[in-house]
């Protein structure tokens, strides 16, 4: 009987998480499609301006321009690192984490001093428990970030590049294809360069950039008999910086609409695992009390037995 009534406290036990994890994978599933939306209604802007940005600079040198200064030898770099401030979410954290410390030990082998922004509570304690102490940390924004902490990233690294304490930046983030799908992206922000400004493949996007004719890929001749007043040189000296600010807050919603996805698939997952056990456990339950009951029966019949030869 004791055997029973430790399988039933567990089928309690398991039922009541079974509760727990129904209910965040709805929270979850609720908050989904706001961030998504959120994410989607973003992205044809920050494309629009990669688009923008390639053409105005295809007709300027960029000369005295700082952030489009790329050095022959890079000797410290940044990595943005973007994840969740809470768990529960999968793999979602610890696959941008272990993407950005290799990155770190690589760029260790070729001699470059790295250190680590990170956005969320778990990759903060993650590289500072591995001796990467975060020059800048964002907490408890990783589920709803806003324009202030983007403004913040990028205000100090347009600030070190271009006084040239950096040479390089990186980000690393989760982006959110649907919403049961995301993808591990690592991004050069910093110097900008034609590789980085590639132009989208996201229908919404085209659609954004067809509106905007005079920036379109297919009409690339048209932006070169274009004039700039000042000059091309300048309008990229406003271009760039809202570059990074758009490119890095994109990266915090997208990652923010990742984690909610990536959250509701590990509870649907953790939901169905706690009914089969609970279903296991029930078959269990029923054969030793069956099984109990057999033997009761069997003593009873025997006992009768016993006193009807007496």
């Amino acid at each position: 009987m004791a055997n029973l009534r430790d399988i039933k406290r567990r089928i309690r036990s398991v039922s009541s998480t079974k509760q727990i994890t129904h209910t965040m994978e709805m929270v979850s599933t609720t908050k989904i499609m706001r961030a998504l939306t959120r994410a989607a209604d973003a992205a044809p802007y920050k494309d629009a301006m990669c688009a923008m940005l390639a053409n105005v600079s295809s007709v300027s040198t960029g000369e005295n321009v700082p952030l489009l200064y790329n050095p022959e030898k890079i000797s410290r770099a940044l990595l943005i690192v973007v994840a969740s401030d809470r768990g529960l979410a999968g793999g979602f954290n610890i696959q941008v984490q272990r993407a950005a410390e290799k990155r770190l030990a690589e760029l260790a082998v070729q001699g470059v001093e790295a250190t680590v922004i990170t956005a969320g509570k778990k990759p903060t304690e993650y590289f500072s428990a591995r001796g990467y102490k975060p020059i800048l940390m964002f907490e408890g924004i990783s589920a709803d970030p806003t324009l202030v902490e983007a403004n913040q990233i990028a205000s100090y690294v347009m600030d070190s590049f271009t006084s040239h304490k950096l040479d390089r930046v990186e980000m690393f983030y989760q982006h959110a294809r649907s919403r049961v799908e995301q993808t591990l992206t690592h991004e050069i922000l910093l110097p900008v360069t034609p590789s980085n400004l590639r132009l989208p493949n996201d229908p919404r996007a085209k659609e954004a950039l067809s509106q905007v004719s005079e920036v379109a890929p297919a009409n690339e001749q048209a932006v070169h008999d274009f004039e700039f007043e000042p000059s091309a040189r300048e309008v990229l000296g406003f271009l760039i910086p809202a570059y990074v600010r758009t490119v890095i807050y994109h990266a915090l919603i997208d990652s923010a609409a990742a984690e909610h996805g990536a959250r509701r698939r590990a509870m649907q997952a953790a939901t169905e695992n706690a009914t089969e056990i609970i279903e296991t456990l029930s078959r269990q339950y029923n054969r030793i009390r069956q099984s109990s009951i057999t033997t009761e029966l069997n003593e009873i019949v025997g006992g009768a037995a016993a006193l009807e030869e007496m």
